[in-house]
C-alpha cells in the first residue's frame, strides 16, 4: 500500500491529470503526469505537497479481479521503492494497457522504471 499522503484518490484529481498532463507510453503501461509547474507549485519549497500516484487497471486488462489486483500490488510495491526519487508536487496516473498479465511482471516492471525515470529526470 502506498502511504496515504501519496495516493491519488479524488476523481477530480484524476480528471485533471488526464486533461492537462503529459503522456508517456510503453507496450504495457501509460503514464499520465501533471507536473508541479502546471499546478503552480514550487517543488523545491519546504511546503510542496507530496507526489500523488494513482493506478488504473480496467476490466479490459482482465475480467477477473484477482488478476487486476495482482497487477496493482506488483505496481504498488515497485512504486513504494521508487517514490523517494520522484520530486514533490507531481500527480501521476499509471494506466495498465489491455493485454498485460500479472505473470508478465518481469516485462512491465522495467517499463514502469523507465517511465518514472523520465519524471525523476525533470527534477
Amino acid at each position: 500500500m502506498l502511504p496515504k499522503a501519496n495516493r491519488l484518490k479524488n476523481r477530480r484529481h484524476f480528471a485533471g491529470v488526464y486533461r492537462q498532463g503529459i503522456r508517456h507510453q510503453t507496450p504495457h503501461l501509460t503514464l499520465r503526469a501533471l507536473g508541479p509547474a502546471k499546478l503552480g507549485i514550487d517543488p523545491l519549497s519546504a511546503n510542496a505537497p507530496p507526489t500523488k500516484i494513482g493506478i488504473v487497471v480496467s476490466k479490459k486488462v482482465d475480467k477477473r479481479a484477482v488478476y487486476r489486483n495482482r497487477i496493482q500490488r506488483q505496481l504498488r510495491a515497485k512504486l513504494r521503492e521508487y517514490l523517494p526519487r520522484i520530486p514533490n508536487g507531481w500527480r501521476l496516473a499509471i494506466v495498465v494497457r489491455p493485454g498485460t498479465k500479472p505473470c508478465q511482471s518481469n516485462e512491465f516492471i522495467p517499463e514502469l522504471e523507465r517511465l518514472l525515470s523520465k519524471i525523476a529526470d525533470k527534477h
